[in-house]
């Protein structure tokens, strides 16, 4: 099965209707080029790592005008949304990094709530706290997305979890042959890690790998480092967006996946294992 699919490298803003805007003006236009699935960034909505201000430009899920809108997009243009991630009320104080698989008639078809929060101080004298305003999610999530009379299993994912290979291999083990990983990354860790990681997700599992990222300097201060990827499941990048906001349109063809995943079998072969435990005299 051959399938196109768009990503979305944006620089997002304060303006969550002028995010909207730009998302929807992209997707109308990956959708007018054949795209069958849109990709968007981790915080589409909304990026501010001011906490009270996000917590107050948060909505409700059936309240937001950012999925209200994109919604609208999907059904208008007839295209699948994979929303990256929005910044939703919890059922507590704090808020969900939720991402949304929106099918063709705009209905919503899966969400996913990050699992794996960054609370790291960086060298660069960066500090992120996201336990401090996010819950973490409790569930992995692989999506079903209908295409031509067939289903495709899309896992879910979000930026930081990108760290936690286990999760990638739970999703593919569950029937994923495309996993989905919104990103705001930061510069630093971005040209350390990002293409090596991103490139080894895609070989472990032998899935396509669709990272949509935030990009540039953003008006809460930050700098996210860009490279949107589409990564094949033998690790070849097929797209690498740069640094620049806007969009790219791919076909990929999913039969692919299982031609990889024959030639290595890895998936097949994992097996579960013990480690034994020191002896009181081994300890540290």
């Amino acid at each position: 099965m051959r399938l196109r699919l768009g990503l979305v490298q944006t620089t997002t803003g304060l303006d969550p209707l002028a995010n909207a805007r730009s998302l929807v003006e992209a997707i109308a236009a990956l959708a007018g080029a054949g795209a069958g699935i849109v990709f968007t960034p981790e915080m589409s909505g909304l990026l501010d790592r001011v906490s009270h201000r996000l917590r107050a430009a948060a909505h409700e899920e059936d309240q937001d005008p950012v999925l209200a809108e994109v919604r609208t997009a999907a059904r208008r243009h007839g295209v699948a949304v994979a929303l990256g991630s929005l910044a939703l009320r919890g059922p507590d104080h704090r808020l969900l990094n939720r991402s949304l698989l929106i099918g063709r008639d705009g209905a919503i078809l899966a969400r996913y709530d990050k699992l794996h929060l960054f609370d790291v101080d960086l060298p660069d004298g960066q500090r992120y706290r996201e336990s401090a305003t996010f819950a973490p999610g409790r569930e992995a999530v692989v999506a079903r997305l209908p295409v031509d009379g067939a289903i495709v299993p899309i896992g879910l994912s979000i930026c930081y979890d990108l760290r936690f290979p286990a999760l990638f291999q739970a999703l593919a083990a569950a029937g994923a042959v495309l996993i989905a990983l919104p990103s705001a990354f930061t510069v630093l860790t971005g040209r350390a890690h990002w293409h090596v990681l991103v490139r080894a997700r895609a070989i472990e599992t032998g899935c396509f790998l669709v990272a949509a990222a935030q990009t540039g300097a953003h008006e809460d201060g930050r700098e996210t480092f860009g490279h949107s990827l589409l990564v094949d499941p033998w690790g070849e990048i097929l797209i690498d967006m740069e640094t620049a906001p806007g969009t790219a349109l791919a076909e990929i063809d999913l039969a692919r996946v299982a031609e990889v995943r024959a030639r290595i079998p890895s998936l097949r072969h994992a097996r579960a294992f013990g480690l034994p435990q020191p002896s009181p005299a081994e300890a540290p």
